[in-house]
């Protein structure tokens, strides 16, 4: 399948992105070749491709830019997003991801458990054979911990209609936002970049990616399945209550309580009802209120990044300013 279409006004970044599916297509390698070559079409089924992006678009800030080393590190952090893809639709019981049929779905779980396992194999294997630094190693080593304390945060938290926006946010900086910051960090870093500067480059991912997950979650409820590629309000019949559900509580949880108590129970006109009753209570609103200011973050910080001649950072500032903005 094509590089997102997203990607077309930056063509030697798509061409890096083309690359860095390729490195991580060549990287599989099974036994079972059916199970390879389904892993495989999941890399190929036209994911936006954003944390590698950020990885490349920062290492062409380094003091000393690698191609080959960036492509690997990016292909890292891809196969490291798949992997954890690959154990939420085993959780979520998902037939479909962005069209292609689940590996969970069409073998069964036990053999999608050990795949995501050996993607997180793969991941390990390009980060010691192209990474300079120890520390990004470790790094990475503490960033896949956030990222299983922020899913097993979430399950505690399921069907909990007390929980709070904090606890929410505690919950996505580990699900989604660690990796855009280690994307981001590490392309930098490992490019030649100060240590100083490179924390800027993890805050920056931190901001970029809660904004960016508050705003996927606003998207449940205010477009339609086909728009957002996943079921609309799936979440809220598994019980993980996402911020413009936590704002709507917040204001009448009467409203909420006799849908909500239902849990596995719920239909999907019990769903229905919840999202107009978060239309009603302007739980919307509210979540665009906290993705704007995580927006505003990651903006305000890309703006204090050093730049090349290439204008770099005035692209990661286009890129990210019409991501965070999307309507769909």
């Amino acid at each position: 399948m094509e590089i997102h279409v997203m990607w077309n006004d930056y063509p030697k970044l798509k061409k890096e992105l083309q690359k860095t599916l390729d490195l991580m297509s060549s990287s599989i390698s099974l036994p079972n070749k059916e199970i390879e070559n389904t892993i495989i079409e999941m890399f190929h089924s036209g994911g936006k491709l954003l944390r590698p992006a950020y990885l490349l678009l920062f290492s062409k800030l380094g003091k000393q830019p690698d191609s080959k080393k960036s492509i690997a590190l990016a292909a890292a952090m891809e196969t490291l997003h798949t992997a954890t893809l690959i154990h939420d639709d085993i959780i979520d019981e998902a037939d479909v991801r962005r069209g292609v049929t689940t590996l969970q779905t069409k073998f069964d779980k036990d053999v999608a458990v050990y795949s995501g396992d050996y993607l997180f194999i793969v991941c390990f294997k390009l980060l010691v054979q192209y990474t300079d630094s120890f520390r990004s190693i470790k790094l990475n080593t503490a960033s896949m911990e956030k990222v299983l304390l922020g899913e097993l945060g979430q399950m505690d938290t399921r069907y909990h209609m007390d929980i709070t926006v904090d606890e929410y946010i505690q919950n996505i900086s580990g699900k989604t936002a660690e990796l855009f910051a280690l994307s981001c960090f590490l392309g930098y870093f490992e490019n030649g970049g100060s240590k100083r500067v490179a924390a800027d480059c993890r805050e920056i991912g931190k901001s970029i990616g809660l904004a960016f997950q508050i705003v996927d979650d606003i998207l449940d409820y205010s477009q339609d399945e086909v728009s957002i590629g996943k079921p609309v309000l799936e979440d809220v019949k598994q019980g993980v209550y996402s911020l413009p559900l936590i704002c709507a509580l917040k204001e009448n949880k009467k409203f909420f309580e006799p849908l909500l108590s239902k849990k596995e129970l719920m239909t999907d006109e019990d769903s229905l009802k919840v999202h107009e009753g978060v239309v009603q209570f302007k739980g919307v609103e509210k979540a665009y209120e906290l993705a704007d200011f995580y927006t505003e973050e990651a903006l305000r910080l890309i703006q204090t990044l050093p730049n090349n001649k290439a204008n770099t950072k005035d692209t990661i500032y286009e890129i990210t300013k019409n991501i965070l903005t999307r309507k769909n």
